[in-house]
């Protein structure tokens, strides 16, 4: 029988960011798939169709729900959510092909991710976007 490592058991195992960086990418990747097939549906066949009156979309309707504290909420999940799902596929994408090596590609893909949504968030409250 072999003997077994008595400090094998008392080594704590690393731990890793990705299950954060999963979730996001799960996240926006449930976001575009859900939110473009509804926008879609409402947009070039509800209208047309009858379904949604025009009035339902006019511009002060939508820019009061928007800029409701939950309006606003859904929306910057809609697009922050892509953001890091887009990201994370070109970090592992570069990793892929090799051309990600150490924290740099991580630090600089989830990083712009951050940045985008900030700048995002900044230009959606200014009024600008």
């Amino acid at each position: 029988m072999p003997m077994l490592n008595k400090n094998a058991s008392q080594t704590t195992p690393h731990r890793s960011d990705e299950p954060i960086w999963w979730s996001l990418f799960s996240a926006g990747g449930v976001c575009v798939a859900m939110l473009v097939p509804a926008i879609t549906l409402l947009v070039l066949l509800g209208i047309p169709l009858g379904l949604v009156s025009a009035e339902q979309l006019s511009y002060q309707r939508l820019h009061a729900l928007v800029f409701h504290p939950l309006g606003l909420g859904v929306v910057l999940g809609a697009m922050v959510l892509p953001l890091f799902h887009t990201m994370h596929r070109i970090h592992h994408g570069l990793h892929d092909l090799k051309l990600a090596h150490g924290r740099l590609a991580k630090w600089l893909c989830y990083g712009s991710a951050v940045l985008l949504s900030l700048l995002a968030l900044g230009l959606w409250l200014s009024g600008l976007g």
